[in-house]
């Protein structure tokens, strides 16, 4: 995924680690020769309309609300459709209250109205980094993973201990898929044990020893932090 940092200086752009403390937990728990981490891509300001997620200072936030205004001041000028110009007109609104496209409650009807010819920055979701944030890149990076709608699974033991990157809401057999489209053709059962429960028993062996695994279908909904086995025909 990539997050743009719009107003934030001191981050460096490129790949980074989404460094989450609870891989250093299972890697704690489960020997494996080594750990890896879910990666991300951090882009500047260019990089602002192909982002799925946008960090920025408190006090570039104005300026990102007001790219979006302007924009809807230009398409009003245009005489749009009457449907566009009330939705329109509904979000200049909640844009002069300070607040995000992201986060507006429009309807289905709305959200139609203005979708063909809608680039608003801020309809992705916007995270206001806070200085100390700032100071401590790898917080915030986590951060803006999650409200990206992002979450990890684990896979444990052998030759790595690594988190997955999955959308929430997605299906065993589409997290197989994240790690090889082998996995999703051949997906038979995921074995499943919670994180809760992989760290209370001390580990994957001690939890499946205390009954803690689940044998899951294809569509089951795979869990933050989830630490799954795959069976799969070959």
């Amino acid at each position: 995924m990539k997050i743009c940092l719009y107003g934030i200086s001191g981050v460096p752009v490129g790949k980074h680690n989404v460094k989450d403390p609870r891989l250093d937990e299972a890697h704690r728990l489960v020997e494996a020769k080594k750990k890896t981490c879910v990666q991300v891509d951090v882009l500047d300001e260019d990089g602002l309309q192909d982002a799925e997620a946008v960090v920025v200072s408190e006090q570039s936030r104005p300026d990102l609300i007001l790219k979006d205004l302007e924009f809807i001041e230009t398409r009003l000028a245009r005489n749009p459709a009457e449907a566009e110009k009330a939705a329109l007109t509904k979000l200049h609104t909640h844009l002069e209250q300070e607040r995000f496209v992201f986060d507006a409650e429009l309807s289905d009807a709305e959200r139609q109205a203005i979708a063909a010819h809608s680039c608003f920055v801020t309809s992705r979701p916007v995270i206001v980094a806070t200085p100390r944030e700032i100071a401590q890149p790898e917080e915030l990076i986590l951060r803006a993973y999650h409200a990206s709608g992002h979450i990890s699974f684990l896979t444990v033991g052998g030759k790595e201990n690594r988190a997955w990157k999955i959308k929430k809401r997605t299906t065993a057999r589409e997290a197989g898929g994240a790690i090889h489209s082998d996995i999703r053709r051949g997906f038979i059962r995921a074995e499943v044990i919670s994180y809760d429960d992989f760290i209370l028993a001390g580990g994957e062996t001690q939890a499946k020893r205390a009954g803690k695994l689940r044998l899951e279908t294809q569509n089951y909904v795979v869990q933050d932090y989830d630490v799954v086995n795959f069976r799969l025909n070959k």
